[in-house]
């Protein structure tokens, strides 16, 4: 799709300058933007990575404490437990939801870029969902 191509190199110029012994500030070919890509995805998941577990040791400290809010009879999982249920279904979506993206290049050497550049946006986009939010009138 042509109208991808403009939005690719865009989202490459965005990228770290140096990915290894690989600079993808400026990828001259297919296989480079590809690489360059997957690297960008590779370092978004490993901050989400991070990010998802200071939000669990914030969810399990919550469901610890006595201001939860939580009282006798409430059977309803605790933070931690929503919290796992909703990064795996996340995880689901995003892989899906990307992989049907990708497809608008499918069976061509641009599938692998489009795909990962939305596993790389979407992977930013958790990670500030994930991030605490200032509390209401702060």
């Amino acid at each position: 799709m042509i109208l991808a191509f403009p939005f690719a190199l865009a989202a490459l110029a965005a990228q770290p300058a140096d990915s290894g012994d690989r600079k993808c500030a400026d990828p001259q070919s297919q296989a480079e933007m590809n690489t360059c890509a997957a690297i960008a995805f590779e370092q978004a998941d490993a901050e989400l990575d991070a990010e998802y577990a200071r939000a669990l040791s914030d969810a399990r400290a919550n469901d610890a404490s006595p201001d939860s809010g939580r009282t006798e009879g409430d059977d309803r999982p605790g933070e931690e437990a929503t919290l796992s249920e909703a990064q795996r279904a996340w995880v689901a979506y995003r892989d899906s939801h990307c992989r049907l993206e990708g497809y608008s290049e499918r069976g061509g050497s641009m599938e692998a870029l489009v795909r990962d550049e939305c596993l790389a946006r979407l992977t930013r986009e958790r990670i500030a969902q994930l991030r605490p939010q200032p509390a209401l009138g702060e």
